[in-house]
């Protein structure tokens, strides 16, 4: 019934309009406060990037972005979630960062035919079975950026390993993720609350489980007040400290500076991937807001640039949810990260690559791209999705 309900639903929405919207009306809910904030910040600033580049249009339509903090509170995103959709009856809603609030908006945005573009989060749940024709992750499947650390810490040749993740539904996929890939066997595992920022107990847990390797996944500030606290406690230099991508990218380094220098994890994006988009990125953002581009921003920089072409190659005609959608699919926009290209279930297959954090020519604490974990690496969940053919 749902799949049916859906197609009708996208055939319904190509009859609605013909002709060319005068606005692209987004709505942009992300954590822009608390200890995360950094995070929703960073995309915030990818996206408007490419709206400054753009003259304030996306897809040579003019653009008006309502921008709202979810606080990292669920049941505020559901609030904005709501308005965006029944008030100010957006095109499109993007800039979530975190999948509990992911959970909260979403449905409800399926259930109006309005376009959801994740900048970051990538729930596994809308990944197989559920996924949606309605969805689209720019960035990653939260289980895929790990299961390239579980692969790294693998062919490190580590034969233990302690995991730390935040108790929400992203953080059990991130250690899902990493245990699908690595080798070795898992000491011990801790799930913290959500924003935790003091890991004495779990510092102590680590030395008496003594393993090989430490793999962390813990977003914002908590992750900046665990690498300080493992600093601090003598562990640096014992143990070898992994992580995805999200906790050594760039604004991470920028605070902790030299205290990040040797560690290593993976990541799907650097600064100094050797394409000519990449290039123009990071040149602009340094030029526009003073300092390296996150990961984060790169995700808000790609979401942009995906509407961006959709609305062009639908000729603004935005009722036209068929068009749409195909509009989306084909990706037809030059991503930082080279190559870009949907999975079935709107997830991206990508490459992850190794990264090293060492000092650059410039004196500068930097990521610097070592090798290729998995190239063109699909996430785990797509077999079981049956996505409603356009």
């Amino acid at each position: 019934m749902f799949k049916k309900t859906v197609v009708a639903a996208l055939v319904a929405g190509a009859m609605m309009s013909a002709h060319a919207d005068d606005k692209v009306k987004i709505g942009f809910v992300s954590t822009l406060s608390g200890p995360a904030a950094a995070l929703g910040t960073a995309v915030l600033d990818g996206f408007n990037l490419v709206l400054k580049k753009n003259g304030g249009k996306l897809g040579g339509v003019p653009v008006e972005v309502l921008v709202q903090d979810d606080q990292g509170k669920p049941d505020v995103a559901r609030q904005i979630g709501e308005k965006f959709i029944k008030k100010d009856k957006v095109d499109f809603v993007t800039g979530v960062i975190f999948q509990n609030i992911m959970a909260a908006v979403d449905q409800a945005t399926f259930a109006s035919q309005t376009f959801l573009i994740s900048p970051n989060s990538g729930p596994s749940y809308l990944a197989g079975e559920r996924c949606n024709p309605y969805f689209f992750a720019v960035s990653w499947i939260s289980d895929s950026y790990a299961e390239a650390a579980g692969q790294l810490v693998t062919e490190k040749g580590h034969k233990s390993a302690y995991l730390i993740a935040p108790n929400y539904p992203g953080g059990k996929d991130v250690v899902a993720g990493f245990k699908r890939y690595y080798k070795g066997k898992v000491a011990d595992e801790a799930y913290v609350k959500m924003g935790e920022l003091d890991f004495a107990t779990e510092l102590a847990q680590i030395r008496a489980s003594k393993p090989e390797a430490v793999f962390m996944f813990l977003p914002g500030g908590s992750g900046i007040n665990f690498i300080k606290q493992w600093n601090q406690s003598g562990l640096k230099g014992q143990i070898p400290l992994y992580a995805t991508g999200w906790n050594f990218d760039q604004d991470t380094l920028t605070v902790l500076g030299e205290t990040t220098v040797g560690n290593q994890h993976a990541a799907h994006w650097n600064t100094d991937l050797d394409n000519a988009p990449n290039k123009e990125f990071v040149a602009a953002f340094e030029k526009e807001y003073k300092h390296l581009p996150s990961v984060y921003a790169s995700q808000g920089y790609d979401t942009a640039l995906l509407i961006d072409a959709a609305v062009r190659d639908t000729k603004g005609k935005l009722g036209d949810k068929v068009a749409l959608r195909k509009a989306l699919e084909a990706a037809n926009f030059k991503s930082v990260r080279g190559d870009f290209k949907f999975n079935v279930n709107h997830f991206p297959i990508q490459t992850y690559y190794s990264q090293l954090v060492v000092k650059d020519a410039k004196g500068r604490v930097v990521n610097k791209t070592t090798g290729k974990i998995f190239e063109a690496h699909p996430d785990a969940y797509v077999a079981a999705c049956k996505m409603p053919k356009a």
